[in-house]
């Protein structure tokens, strides 16, 4: 497979979701963001980090983690994305996210068919017994700006003999303990929906189905509280926890010098986040896609008392790295967000994504998905 095999009406339509740009990286660096994410996948198998963190902020009433689902099986959790700025002081990372997209589209785009097989493989494995048929779930598919990502999936896995449909959750059924796409019984559910919780009515057939163990769904809820909640930074940069929880010395040096330190806003210090507002950087906990996240040089008061009262987290800032492209004739100055995605702690795949403005956007000219190299 490879970007060809895309539908060219779809990528016309997003004209900036490849960039024909290519980021060197330092082979130091690349490392260092390998040591960084096996360094959190330590931390988060400890059972004082799963007592902490390990339930999913919503659940229904009367259920708690440690669902049937997670029980009878291994599920880790596909496409982990972990998001890096590379900096002066060496890559930062800013963020963990479970719902991670794109990692597909990146290897189609390097050509690297090794990492497909390792998809294929990895999604096999999150299920104990033989993966026949999954669903790839989203609100209404057709019009999310990855569709095209969401197709290639679909003739990835019907290639290696797994049938996969493409819907909304509401297209799914729970008869008999097992969870339907029609007249399909789906072993795994690939979900991209962002109501990481669960929660929504819409998503009623989904959650019963991963509480009760009907059928494998990953990312899932219980994923998302482990490793991509934004207050699991505040954990992960507080030496003084890190080391009451017996994490070793070396691994606390790497997840301090490598993620930003970060701190949950609490309204009675009100006056020293605004004081030291220029360094840092605003994001809601349970945000993505930068969704409502703020520089603090940028912020007004009215925008910053809306965050006292809401349930956010502040991080030193740690701005990316920029590179000049040509675009229309002329070089043009990008910020890269690189991204590792990762499966059990061990990086398969290393993008980049160039943008201009605060944050990825895919619009940028010259702008989107990157390759990158080692140098």
């Amino acid at each position: 497979m490879n970007v060809s095999d895309l539908p060219a009406d779809l990528l016309a339509e997003r004209p900036h979701l490849f960039s024909a740009a290519t980021l060197a990286i330092a082979a130091t660096d690349l490392a260092r963001m390998a040591e960084l994410i096996a360094a959190v996948e330590r931390v988060v198998a400890l059972p004082a980090w799963q007592e902490k963190v390990g339930t999913p902020r919503v659940l229904p009433a009367g259920r708690a983690g440690g669902t049937a689902g997670d029980r009878a099986n291994g599920a880790a959790g596909v496409f982990m994305g972990y998001d890096f700025h590379l900096t002066a002081a060496g890559p930062q990372l800013i963020e963990i996210n479970t719902n991670a997209g794109g990692g597909l589209l990146a290897a189609l785009q390097a050509e690297r068919n090794d990492v497909l097989d390792a998809y294929v493989a990895m999604f096999r494995s999150e299920c104990v017994g033989e993966l026949k048929a999954l669903a790839i779930v989203d609100e209404q598919p057709a019009t999310q700006y990855l569709y095209p990502e969401f197709l290639a999936f679909q003739q990835l896995f019907r290639r290696h003999g797994i049938e996969a449909v493409i819907c909304a959750p509401a297209d799914l059924l729970l008869c008999h303990g097992s969870l339907w796409h029609e007249e399909t019984r789906l072993d795994l559910v690939y979900n991209r929906h962002t109501d990481f919780t669960l929660a929504g009515d819409v998503q009623s057939a989904l959650r019963e189905a991963w509480l009760q163990g009907a059928a494998v769904v990953t990312p899932n809820p219980q994923t998302h509280a482990l490793y991509a909640d934004k207050k699991n930074l505040v954990a992960l940069t507080d030496a003084s926890l890190l080391e009451g929880w017996g994490v070793d010395a070396e691994t606390r040096r790497v997840l301090l010098a490598g993620i930003p330190r970060t701190e949950a806003i609490d309204a009675a210090r009100a006056d020293d986040f605004w004081a030291r507002r220029r360094q840092l950087f605003f994001k809601p906990a349970a945000g993505f896609g930068s969704r409502g996240s703020y520089r603090g040089d940028k912020l007004t008061k009215r925008v910053f008392e809306e965050i006292l009262a809401g349930d956010y987290v502040a991080q030193a800032l740690a701005l990316p790295s920029t590179m000049e492209v040509e675009v229309a004739g002329e070089m043009t100055a990008l910020k890269a967000d690189v991204r590792n995605y990762a499966y059990r702690g061990a990086v398969q795949l290393v993008a980049a994504r160039l943008y201009q403005g605060q944050t990825t956007n895919f619009r940028t000219p010259g702008g989107g998905f990157a390759r990158v190299i080692s140098a």
